[in-house]
């Protein structure tokens, strides 16, 4: 995963073109392009001039880097690639088999204190990961980021969202559109008709429609980015949420 330099300009367009529609929530992880992302994503907000308070940045940190030493490093890289001096909410973004994570947690709980990060979250972990990450976490585990759409609810199936909602942990959903494969239906076609939306911002509206749940949908082209903010103005019906879920 190395940056492709000529596809920076189309990067910083989208970045620059959701920041100016008023998104405030960002994803990154020093995975993504080998750290490029997180670069660009710096370099768009200095751009745009917009205090940083205003804003939420999420990163990651990769399996391969969860010992304590390598979650310090890795954290102060990911912050001198972002040119900031906090990141918002850091992951672990995927599990790693047969660690324990209390050497992660040592380094992540001391991350906090020494305010380089405000909260800690996980990535891809499943009820017994999560629940282990709670134990060993001193402040609470705010989310879960896994995949979760119409057409893919393992997280579901497996718990994980049942109990994220009775802990008050967040379920961010990433790939909400199935990476732009929508499997559409005649349900929720219809339900887009109703709306005068399409059918990707009625399964947005669908997913952040439940308790617990939020959704980090990836765009680049200028429209989709507009759309996709725009999904969560849409109010959907009880029948109508009850008729997607099904």
């Amino acid at each position: 995963m190395y940056p492709d330099l000529k596809l920076d300009s189309v990067s910083l367009a989208a970045l620059r073109s959701a920041l100016d529609i008023g998104y405030t929530h960002f994803d990154t992880a020093e995975m993504y392009a080998n750290g490029h992302s997180e670069e660009l994503l710096g370099q768009a907000i200095r751009e745009s001039q917009i205090k940083r308070e205003n804003l939420f940045i999420t990163s990651k940190v990769t399996p391969s880097h969860l010992s304590y030493d390598d979650v310090l490093r890795a954290c102060e890289n990911s912050l001198r690639r972002l040119q900031m001096d906090y990141i918002d909410l850091y992951l672990i973004h995927w599990p790693s088999g047969g660690n324990k994570y209390e050497d992660t947690f040592r380094a992540l709980n001391k991350l906090v204190r020494d305010e380089k990060i405000k909260h800690i979250g996980v990535s891809n972990f499943n009820l017994k990961l999560l629940k282990q990450a709670g134990e060993l976490s001193e402040t609470p585990i705010i989310t879960n980021q896994v995949p979760y759409s119409l057409s893919d609810r393992s997280y579901v199936n497996n718990g994980v969202l049942e109990y994220c909602q009775q802990n008050n942990i967040f379920l961010t959903a990433y790939e909400p559109l199935d990476q732009g494969n929508l499997r559409t239906n005649k349900t929720l076609e219809a339900i887009a008709k109703a709306h005068n939306k399409t059918v990707f911002q009625i399964a947005l509206a669908w997913v952040i429609s439940q308790s617990n749940i939020i959704t980090i949908p990836m765009a680049t082209n200028p429209k989709h980015i507009q759309e996709n903010f725009d999904a969560a103005d849409i109010q959907l019906t009880e029948k109508e949420i009850q008729d997607l879920t099904n």
